[in-house]
């Protein structure tokens, strides 16, 4: 295992952009996945990384061995850093010690859309977003379809609310919605505080597309446009609005309770 210990280095100097930039992380198609369950969940569902790192303090850790090992037995590149070093390029406070780097998944977008999706309309905040991709991997959706204005998937901000959902779902980030859903094969389904109908009287026996939008305006108006049916979740009137991820999950589940029947 390669050490690096001075901050001058060319592959330190990348890994550093990565960890701190969006832009860098975009243009290089490539991110960081940071800790011991973000790296577990790979190697289980993606296979391996192109890169493992972990600070020199961490190579003895019992999480984080039998990580290593596994990733020295399939020749991935592993290098060591300082722990000073390590810091500066983790986003996890008190992290065990181990992260990845990997090529960010470009799945390839469907024809038509078949299977229970999620399209998210400009959603701005990175923990809504990890939290409903994790709602939705728990409920068995396949595609999340992401327009331009929303955050990025792979950030390590939406990674670590996400808990390892990424890898279970079809993310597809820059998205023209409009132009998805014209080609949807099931139904479109929006939350709306502006109809009558509860999510509890839809019949969501079958696939649908969910569609949510950013957390304060809401799904935009030619967007909505393309919904089928829209829904309201029943909440106390002193309440003005659920969080979205809430809402998503809501949705999620109360469409598993009904194909459970």
């Amino acid at each position: 295992m390669k050490s690096i210990t001075s901050r001058d280095n060319p592959q330190y100097k990348e890994l550093k952009l990565i960890a701190t930039s969006a832009q860098a992380r975009r243009k290089a198609g490539r991110t960081l996945l940071d800790g011991v369950h973000l790296c577990e969940a790979y190697l289980q569902h993606l296979g391996q990384p192109e890169l493992c790192i972990v600070s020199e303090v961490a190579t003895d850790d019992h999480e984080v061995s039998p990580l290593l090992a596994q990733c020295e037995q399939k020749n991935v590149r592993c290098i060591s850093l300082p722990e000073a070093l390590y810091q500066a390029i983790s986003q996890v406070e008190n992290g065990v010690g181990i992260m990845f780097l990997i090529a960010t998944p470009e799945p390839v977008l469907p024809n038509a859309i078949s299977e229970t999706s999620v399209a998210l309309d400009n959603l701005q905040d990175p923990g809504n977003l990890g939290s409903i991709l994790r709602s939705a991997a728990a409920a068995g959706v396949k595609n999340v379809f992401c327009s331009p204005g929303t955050a990025f998937a792979w950030s390590p901000k939406v990674m670590r609310a996400g808990m390892g959902a990424h890898f279970l779902l079809n993310i597809f980030e820059n998205i023209d919605l409009e132009e998805v859903l014209s080609k949807s094969n099931i139904p479109v389904l929006a939350t709306s505080s502006h109809t009558t109908k509860t999510i509890y009287q839809a019949d969501l026996s079958q696939a649908v597309v969910w569609l949510f939008g950013h957390e304060g305006q809401g799904v935009s108006d030619n967007l909505m446009a393309k919904a089928t049916h829209t829904v309201t979740i029943p909440q106390q009137a002193a309440i003005e609005s659920l969080n979205v991820a809430a809402s998503a999950a809501i949705c999620f589940f109360e469409q598993v309770r009904q194909q459970l029947k």
